[in-house]
């Protein structure tokens, strides 16, 4: 979540442009099912209803693509405009075309300049006696 939402990373500070290594990793070969999206964002609190209208529609966009399974967004307790979203995606090929789509990418430059985004991709883990893998 839903989807990544790689609109700036901490890479891109140093940078000034769009960071290339984020997709890579996002990107990568590696096949698992189901994958989970985690996606932290941080912002300037000014920005906060120009942020939940571009992740709203990038949800809404997402909900649509073949293999998105579900999503939530999360706000930190307090007056931090810290949020983290989670997507469920049924194969980590699901999530790569998604989120390579024209479409989505052309959404990213909506979000305002201040969303630093650091996504990262799960697959599940078994521990025995605690959690299926």
């Amino acid at each position: 979540m839903h989807h990544v939402i790689v609109t700036r990373c901490n890479h891109e500070e140093k940078r000034r442009r769009r960071c290339q290594c984020c997709a890579r990793w996002i990107l990568h070969g590696v096949e698992a099912s189901p994958v989970v999206l985690v996606n932290l964002f941080t912002l300037d609190k000014a920005d906060e209803e120009a942020f939940l209208q571009a992740w709203r529609d990038d949800a809404l966009f997402m909900r649509q693509q073949p293999g998105f399974i579900s999503t939530q967004l999360h706000r930190a307790i307090g007056e931090s405009p810290t949020y983290l979203n989670y997507a469920v995606w049924e194969t980590n090929a699901h999530f790569r075309a998604a989120f390579t789509n024209p479409t989505f990418r052309a959404k990213l430059s909506v979000y305002p300049s201040s969303a630093v985004a650091t996504p990262h991709l799960f697959q599940k883990v078994a521990v025995p006696g605690v959690c299926v893998g």
